[in-house]
């Protein structure tokens, strides 16, 4: 039988992952079993667990891997500041498109459910992301800029969750347009 090197196994965790982050996003985290994931990464059941020790173990990793992706990605970007990442957040694409979006709108009620290694893994992702946003909205004192970052954090992610769970597409859109105006106005604070 062959062993796979260390880069194999490191290769074959990160598809896993990112395979996980996309169904979770679509399905749920109670709506993706183990075979569904594995099967999304092409690999066999079996793969899973020379990997992961159980199921909630990959549902915290994928949560902090998600939320460290999307600090980075955004970041990365030129140019990048707090108002383009507001208007980008409660877009009509980002709205349309839960499984390439954010981990947060998607799974927010059921991580509140899960168990303490998820719930630290989505806490220490959210302040990842809070701590960048303050870095720019009070880059002398960012911790001043603490509270108005986290609740700019729970405007965008409830705003974009009511967007998604309406079925009249013009008060969704509409939905989103108010939710962009009110976070701007929460930012000239």
């Amino acid at each position: 039988m062959a062993r796979y090197g260390k880069e194999h196994k490191e290769a074959t965790r990160r598809r896993i992952v990112e395979a996980a982050g996309r169904r979770f996003k679509r399905d749920g985290i109670d709506g993706s079993g183990i075979a569904t994931l594995m099967a999304d990464a092409d690999l066999t059941n079996g793969a899973f667990y020379a990997h992961f020790d159980s199921k909630e173990h990959l549902v915290a990793t994928t949560v902090a891997d998600q939320l460290r992706e999307q600090r980075e990605s955004y970041w990365q970007r030129p140019g990048a500041g707090v108002e383009q990442l507001v208007r980008e957040y409660l877009s009509v694409r980002h709205r349309d498109d839960p499984e390439h979006g954010c981990p947060s709108a998607a799974l927010l009620d059921e991580i509140g459910r899960c168990p303490a290694s998820t719930k630290q893994a989505y806490t220490d992702g959210v302040l990842g992301i809070a701590d960048e946003i303050a870095a720019r909205l009070a880059p002398d004192d960012p911790e001043s800029a603490r509270t108005t970052t986290l609740s700019l954090f729970a405007l965008l992610i409830g705003t974009l969750q009511l967007s998604r769970a309406l079925a009249d597409r013009q008060l969704a859109d509409e939905v989103l347009e108010r939710g962009i105006e009110n976070a701007l106005a929460l930012l000239a604070e």
